[in-house]
């Protein structure tokens, strides 16, 4: 039995960037966009990167995954932001009713709750659904969650 966890956020966010950058199966659309590798944990969060998705045409994600600029400008959608705290990652899945999808943040939020995640909503405009890895280990439990999200899109 494993006696230690991984609690480092910047570590569990660099493990989810690895699992979204390597996964050739229902997230092959994700990339990261904007990432910051010098990103300092804070306790309110510090963005360490978005994950967006490639539509219509736009760049697909199979052979350039990462991307720079504006996400919708590129024929691409922002999907979520990663965030690193010091003992844990909080993804914020920004899809919402703007874009004319007001159910995509209660999908992040069932499949979460569903892979046994801690989900809080964010009461802003449009909504927004917090889902907490706060363990290395949980970086697969998040997957599904994106998943869902995107079959949702």
């Amino acid at each position: 039995m494993v006696d230690d966890r991984l609690t480092d956020g910047v570590r569990i966010g660099q493990l989810l960037a690895s699992e979204i950058s390597g996964n050739r199966g229902r997230l092959r659309d994700l990339a990261l966009a904007d990432a910051d590798p010098d990103a300092e944990p804070t306790a309110d969060g510090a963005l360490a990167y978005r994950i967006v998705r490639a539509v219509d045409g736009g760049a697909a994600a199979d052979d350039e995954r990462a991307v720079d600029g504006d996400a919708e400008a590129g024929g691409e959608r922002a999907v979520a932001e990663v965030y690193v705290q010091p003992d844990r990652v909080r993804i914020e899945f920004v899809v919402g009713d703007d874009d004319g999808e007001a159910a995509l943040p209660a999908v992040a939020a069932d499949a979460a709750d569903e892979a046994g995640l801690r989900v809080r909503p964010k009461a802003v405009r449009p909504p927004r659904t917090l889902v907490f890895v706060e363990d290395g280990a949980q970086v697969k439990r998040a997957l599904p969650v994106l998943a869902a999200v995107v079959d949702a899109m």
